[in-house]
């Protein structure tokens, strides 16, 4: 374990009418969740979410609610609930996360990923970050709302989701088509990252708020040619050709473009720091400014990372074809650009299919949904500074977005300034801190009661 990330924790601002309940067993059920091994392998192969499933189910059931868990394959299980508010003329709001995690080499790790073990103030295991450290925030400050009969205005509606690692067919994208009326009404909505400090030089604690994100456009390429024996020259050779196209793909620079969340990004960022970031050299600042820089690095362009190889069964023959894999991220309103760009890299004789195709989510930097998270978040820490930016990621926000509901990044989190959070999205050694998962629902309680 590394060193003691509490020592270096900030105190938040000082309140006097917190609820004990929900921070009191917020690190008890993160720790739960990540001992349920909920894997994602991708292309149908994962495990535990039915298990996760039906324990989110009991821990809502304990305190009142009526959930219900949904399968779209079996053991591919969501659990969903609606909680009447007091006001049946206020709009619903909805909180979504999902249950399942990427793998992990557990050889790589210093604890064993699944073990949920807290130590040196920390809850550890995967998923801690991405996102069942999340989900227990959820879960706590409901739990104790209920018991303490707190309703929000308008009905809370709650999904913990499977699949979302992958396409979100099993989860996200089969609850929206085949479970629709749990969401009649909702027009927006919060989910996984965004709400996290970022500590500036000056000891400004920036938290990002994600209003928007890139889209997913995950392809296969393949590449066909003349099969032969390997010893003999072949002019038409599939790996040959593929290995030139994806060299193309992976060394070309993309151009930058600034959406209107990423320019709002950048001059909240200029606001904190005292000095603007210099728009002419943006990846020489973001390296400068580094974890500050992290929350634009990956946003002012397309991307289009190879991530996977596969051709021929045998050294001394030439395959027929080779097929590789590309995650593709594009800027909002920047899809046809793109898609063309890629076509032009890979030239002709390379075909390309989606795997998985989502729009981007355009941010609107701007609002009153913004408002009431930056003001929650300043409630609870007297030196945080909220900024709007946009996800270099997916998440199920694309699928929700079909029914009309904007989804915001906001599971908030107060960490230490040494702690390179965003570095634990899908990395070894994921943990969180206790003491931010309990500042995390104080503010996710705050925020509630404007519903």
């Amino acid at each position: 374990m590394p060193a003691s990330a509490t020592d270096t924790t900030p105190s938040p601002r000082s309140t006097g009418d917190l609820r004990a309940g929900a921070p009191a067993e917020v690190a008890r059920i993160c720790a739960d969740l990540l001992r349920i091994d909920t894997t994602n392998r991708g292309e149908g192969d994962a495990e535990g979410e039915r298990a996760a499933a039906e324990y989110v189910a009991e821990l809502l059931a304990d305190a009142g609610a009526e959930p219900v868990v949904v399968e779209s394959a079996p053991g591919r299980a969501s659990t969903l609930v609606r909680i009447a508010g007091t006001d049946p003329s206020s709009p619903p709001f909805l909180i979504h996360g999902h249950l399942d995690v990427v793998p992990a080499v557990a050889s790589d790790w210093k604890v064993p990923p699944f073990s949920g073990a807290v130590e040196d103030g920390c809850v550890w295991g995967r998923g801690a970050v991405d996102m069942k450290g999340s989900l227990a925030m959820t879960l706590a400050v409901v739990r104790q709302r209920l018991r303490e009969d707190r309703r929000t205005r308008g009905d809370l509606v709650l999904a913990f989701l499977a699949d979302e690692e992958c396409t979100g067919a099993f989860g996200s994208r089969h609850v929206v088509t085949e479970h629709a009326g749990w969401f009649d009404g909702v027009t927006e909505a919060i989910s996984e990252s965004g709400g996290y400090s970022v500590t500036a030089p000056a000891g400004e604690r920036i938290y990002p708020v994600a209003v928007g994100e890139r889209s997913t456009a995950w392809m296969r390429l393949t590449a066909r040619g003349t099969a032969g024996h390997g010893s003999k020259p072949n002019p038409d050779n599939a790996v040959a050709e593929l290995a030139h196209a994806i060299s193309r793909l992976a060394s070309y620079e993309w151009p930058v473009r600034l959406t209107p969340a990423v320019r709002a990004l950048l001059a909240g960022l200029g606001d904190v720091l005292g000095e603007p970031v210099d728009h002419d050299r943006l990846d020489a600042e973001a390296a400068r400014l580094g974890q500050i820089g992290k929350l634009f690095a990956g946003t002012v362009r397309n991307s289009a990372n190879p991530t996977r190889l596969d051709a021929g069964y045998k050294v001394n023959v030439i395959p027929g074809s080779a097929t590789a894999q590309v995650d593709g991220r594009y800027l909002p309103g920047l899809g046809e650009e793109f898609l063309a760009t890629v076509d032009r890299l890979l030239g002709p004789r390379i075909t390309r299919e989606f795997i998985n195709h989502e729009e981007a989510l355009a941010g609107d930097p701007s609002g009153p949904m913004f408002t009431a998270l930056a003001d929650a978040l300043r409630a609870e820490d007297e030196a945080a500074r909220p900024v709007p930016y946009l996800m270099a990621g997916g998440t199920d926000g694309k699928s929700f977005a079909r029914l009309g509901i904007r989804s915001f990044g906001f599971a908030p989190l107060l960490l230490p300034p040494d702690l390179d959070y965003q570095a634990m999205f899908h990395g070894v050694d994921e943990r969180v801190p206790v003491a931010g998962l309990e500042f995390g629902t104080r503010v996710l309680d705050r925020f509630l009661d404007t519903r």
